[in-house]
């Protein structure tokens, strides 16, 4: 059921575009590999155009053990995603 819940979600954040284009994780054929090779690219971009830029990764390990589920759900409500799991 949950991985039914997660493909309709994708399905509808993606058709609605309300994904940032740079979102990687959870997402089919996007990987940190793809992730790192598009950031090198906007690096090297950057330094040939004499940009500079400020990189910083964070590793948040249980990121959503930690996220208010009240506030993840208004958030869902507010991109439409309404529904049985929000009642």
């Amino acid at each position: 059921m949950e991985r039914v819940i997660v493909v309709d979600m994708t399905n509808y954040l993606l058709t609605n575009k309300l994904l940032n284009p740079s979102q990687h994780g959870l997402l089919s054929k996007r990987f940190t590999l793809t992730n790192l090779i598009e950031s090198v690219n906007n690096w090297t971009v950057s330094i040939k155009n004499k940009v500079h830029n400020r990189v910083a990764y964070i590793d948040f390990p249980h990121a959503f053990d930690s996220v208010s589920h009240a506030k993840l759900l208004y958030k869902l409500k507010s991109c439409g995603i309404d529904g049985v799991l929000l009642d």
